[in-house]
């Protein structure tokens, strides 16, 4: 199942589907891997995408979280059928750098909004040291009317650009880590490593309203996701640089996603039984869950190991994509 949503610059979201697309001037290819992107302000992350998709000719893409066009960092895309394991990346903890304008209030619980309110700011750092501590560890969190959360079949957004209010019911979040970096005249900049269904947005205005002053989301960046980290990503600037060889390097292989699932070697008989949708006896795994399948040190798809050591498909590769070549198999006795 591929795995592509819509986070709005937050840790939690809606799904979406994987973008395929033709172009009238250079044929699409059937392109596998995946790219860490490193989104500018300005795009939505779905126009990033299709640039993204663009340059390296692929006929599939998918991202993995959404960011709000005025947030820059991580957005890892998926092309071709690795957006089929991305739905890890869904449930990962993201970590933020987050930049609160203190003082003033505004519609969206960020920039893009009109200022409501402004209140005057006369906050030391110990005030706002202690604020930061009453929000770590499992908070509840009203989502805010900007957000992809639908109602009634329709996001909450749509509603709030009509000028409704919906009411909504709060929900938990888990702020890991939340650590102030710097603080000077009404800005503080903070790093949060927090849960997915964390609006960052809605951080920012409770974080204001517990110093009495109302704050807004000045400047929001991604800086992992999971164990990805924007430091080993690139700009689509820097991709629109390269040569298509520069480009394809970068790309993660099919399983980059899966790191943290044990790897199974399979036999070319059992890949082949795998991929045909039969479960395969793996008595000497000893792992138990989900895996990586693997042939000749090829990833092949996932598949959960049961209490017995019986290994099952789960989400395979397309034909086409598999390294596992369409022979019959031999018969169980071992004949020719």
């Amino acid at each position: 199942m591929a795995a592509v949503t819509s986070t709005s610059g937050e840790a939690g979201g809606s799904a979406g589907a994987a973008v395929t697309g033709r172009r009238s001037t250079t044929a699409m290819r059937r392109l596998d891997g995946v790219l860490l992107l490193d989104k500018d302000a300005g795009p939505s992350s779905n126009a990033a995408l299709q640039r993204a998709r663009r340059l390296f000719d692929a006929a599939k893409a998918g991202h993995t979280g959404t960011l709000d066009p005025m947030a820059t960092g991580l957005l890892p895309v998926c092309f071709g059928e690795a957006t089929k394991f991305s739905s890890d990346l869904l449930n990962a903890d993201k970590t933020y750098r987050a930049t609160l304008a203190l003082g003033a209030i505004t519609t969206t619980g960020d920039a893009e909004g009109s200022v409501l309110a402004r209140r005057p700011v006369q906050v030391l750092r110990g005030q706002l040291e202690a604020a930061l501590a009453r929000f770590r560890g499992r908070i509840e969190q009203v989502p805010p009317m900007h957000s992809a959360l639908k109602h009634a079949g329709r996001p909450l957004y749509a509603y709030a650009r009509e000028g409704i209010e919906i009411e909504r019911t709060a929900r938990a979040a888990v702020i890991a880590r939340l650590e102030l970096v710097a603080f000077a005249d009404d800005l503080a900049e903070i790093e949060v490593e927090c849960s997915k269904g964390t609006y960052v947005r809605t951080l920012a205005a409770d974080i204001g309203e517990a110093l009495g002053c109302g704050a807004h989301l000045a400047r929001l960046r991604r800086l992992r996701v999971g164990p990805l980290d924007v430091g080993d990503a690139v700009t689509l600037a820097a991709l629109e640089n390269m040569d298509r060889a520069a480009r394809d390097a970068l790309l993660k292989p099919l399983d980059f996603l899966l790191g943290g699932l044990p790897a199974v070697v399979l036999s070319g008989d059992e890949a082949r039984r795998f991929v045909q949708g039969r479960a395969v006896a793996v008595p000497g795994c000893a792992a138990r869950g989900a895996v990586r399948a693997c042939v000749d040190g090829r990833f092949i798809g996932v598949g959960r190991v049961d209490a017995v050591g019986l290994l099952a498909p789960d989400r395979l590769l397309a034909t086409a994509s598999s390294p596992v070549a369409a022979q019959p198999l031999k018969p169980a006795g071992g004949g020719p």
